[in-house]
């Protein structure tokens, strides 16, 4: 019955990503070109990495508002140690993205879990002391694209089949996160604990633990997006990011991922991401500032919000309603 529901809403979300897309191409036939589709899916496969992410502590009932401000520290890391260490390679550099990332979002899982700490007030909290330690790792300098090597800036854009190695990096983490999330204990542990969580600590299911492994992944994939940033813009600076986990949180909410916990699938989540991609990219072609974005990711959010908490109250009648 669930999936079924989920179906139907994937569907739903996929016919207006297609209105959309199909709206604005009638109105500047160039959109639809193939390097402008290319060009979408790589301005959009950093925010469909992190929605992946995010999805992964929504789904455990939580939040996580520090997403941007990890990556934007795991990014000034491995930019300053290119600029110092220009000759490491691109392995290490990966290394050290992602660990750091990882060792930023285990904090905020332990914090949750062990401490029962509000998800939102850690999360808030981790998020102004990354920003903090950006300014005193940097010094409030920036790294220019001078400052960086070839092979770092070059690595992601890498070209194969007409996509870049930043956009297929992004296909593959769509396509371990399906099969994860539907085949896998780990993935079907994150759905129990996140959708009742009683019940999955009676059939030995930790809620708490299952809350810290998703803020240590959606970590570690933040870590990783760090370098993919400030590879593709080519600088790094203290507010590297500011303001992105709006986006991120309204890709996962459009998708269909539930406040609540235990809902939401990739599929959504991606065509959540397509949505803004599209919607960012559209933007400018009508004569409509950027900036409003923001404005619409907040709409966006609350009316998600709503949505969410309506069907929840739909849930709970049904249920009562059975019980009598």
């Amino acid at each position: 019955m669930m999936q079924t529901s989920a179906a139907r809403r994937d569907l739903a979300l996929a016919a207006i990503v297609v209105l959309l897309f199909v709206s604005v191409t009638a109105a500047f036939p160039k959109f639809a070109r193939p390097g402008n589709l290319a060009e979408i899916l790589d301005d959009s496969a950093i925010l469909i990495l992190l929605a992946l992410g995010q999805m992964l502590v929504i789904l455990t009932r939580g939040i996580d508002l520090s997403i941007a401000a990890n990556l934007a520290l795991s990014g000034m890391l491995v930019a300053l140690l290119n600029k110092n260490y220009p000759g490491l390679g691109i392995g290490p550099v990966l290394l050290i993205a992602v660990v750091s990332g990882t060792l930023l979002g285990a904090i905020n899982g332990l914090l949750v879990w062990r401490l029962k700490l509000p998800p939102i007030v850690v999360t808030l909290g981790t998020m102004s002391v990354y920003r903090g330690l950006i300014y005193l790792l940097s010094g409030g300098t920036w790294v220019n694209d001078n400052q960086m090597s070839p092979q770092f800036l070059g690595f992601i854009r890498y070209e194969l089949l007409g996509l870049t190695l930043l956009s297929w990096l992004a296909i593959i983490g769509v396509a371990v996160f399906a099969v994860s999330m539907r085949y896998t204990v780990l993935g079907r542990n994150l759905y129990t604990a996140g959708g009742n969580p009683s019940a999955a600590t009676y059939t030995g299911i930790d809620p708490g633990r299952m809350q810290c492994i998703a803020y240590t992944i959606c970590g570690a994939i933040a870590g990783l997006c760090g370098y993919l940033w400030v590879a593709r813009f080519a600088v790094a600076y203290t507010d590297i990011a500011l303001g992105f986990e709006l986006q991120v949180i309204a890709a996962c909410l459009i998708g269909g991922v539930a406040i609540a916990g235990g809902i939401g699938t990739v599929a959504g989540v991606v065509l959540g991401c397509l949505f803004i991609g599209i919607i960012r990219n559209a933007l400018p072609l009508i004569g409509i500032s950027p900036f409003w974005q923001m404005g619409i990711n907040g709409l966006v959010i609350v009316v998600a919000a709503v949505l969410s908490a309506r069907r929840r109250e739909q849930k709970r009648a049904i249920l009562e309603t059975q019980a009598a």
